[in-house]
């Protein structure tokens, strides 16, 4: 059945929106769910967006007291589109200028998939304007013989982005199984917003990523939320990762898509790894 049959409804009432201006940068696109807790900023995955990544946690993440931000990363929903080629440090330096923007410094990171690669970059060129650094289904690399191969179908991938958006998405829908559905008909929506270009190039972005030279020189207070069932990120990677950061390990039993939709099996966990690198309160920010 066609798409068309079922209006873009978000699966439920996001968080307040708003658009930054970051000077010297460009305009950002931010959830901001307000209050004066201590600040947790969400970093969504490649092909994702904070919405698309996020929404399941919004709520309970307020719930629990926090400032809640999630921005839309360059190319990616409704994330900036400069003209210059994606690039995941300038990733990095938007959600820095947006928390430095707002005075909000320092925040927790919170960074799933990409966006943990984000988070990384973040802990090493930025640790003044992080309290503590959340990763999740993510790694320090994705240079192994088994993930090599998808980066080589990154020039098809944005041709057909490009060409044929819609096919191209329900194609994906399809191989991964997923029923055209009212609760899923708002997917395509949000996915079409994406650059095509921007997409093809974070997938190369992802491929030359690598932070074991690095990492564990890092020394900002770590926690990791291993996704138990991921086939995306295998979770040997993830805990590679965790590792390397140090810092107390939680575990969600979801895949890699489920971080959502199946937000129950999820939440716990990820409120668990904040509240373990949560600042004592009193602490001050900068």
């Amino acid at each position: 059945m066609s798409t068309r049959a079922y209006p873009p409804v978000p699966p439920r009432q996001m968080l307040p929106a708003r658009t930054l201006n970051l000077p010297g940068r460009g305009e950002v696109f931010l959830r901001d769910g307000g209050g004066d807790g201590p600040p947790v900023m969400l970093l969504h995955g490649w092909m994702a967006s904070a919405d698309l990544n996020w929404h399941g946690a919004y709520d309970a993440l307020v719930a629990a007291g926090y400032r809640v931000l999630a921005i839309d990363h360059r190319g990616h929903g409704r994330g900036m589109r400069p003209l210059t080629p994606f690039r995941l440090s300038d990733c990095a330096e938007d959600a820095v200028a947006t928390v430095r923007e707002l005075e909000l410094v320092p925040a927790i990171f919170v960074g799933y998939s990409m966006g943990g690669a984000i988070a990384q970059l973040i802990a090493r060129d930025h640790p003044d304007a992080m309290s503590a650094i959340v990763v999740s289904a993510t790694a320090q690399h994705w240079q192994d013989p088994q993930t090599a191969p998808l980066w080589r179908w990154m020039g098809v991938l944005g041709v057909s982005l490009s060409l044929a958006p819609r096919a191209a998405w329900k194609a994906g829908f399809r191989r991964l199984k997923i029923p055209v559905s009212p609760d899923t008909s708002w997917w395509p929506a949000e996915l079409g917003r994406h650059s095509a270009r921007d997409m093809a190039e974070a997938g190369r972005e992802l491929s030359r990523f690598d932070s074991r030279p690095w990492l564990r020189a890092v020394s900002v207070p770590a926690a990791s939320v291993i996704t138990t069932k991921d086939r995306s990120v295998a979770p040997a990677k993830q805990h590679e990762l965790a590792a390397a950061l140090g810092g107390p390990v939680f575990e969600a039993p979801i895949d890699h898509l489920e971080v959502s939709s199946r937000h129950a099996d999820y939440n716990g966990a990820l409120l668990d790894a904040i509240a373990a690198v949560r600042p004592r309160e009193g602490v001050a920010r900068r």
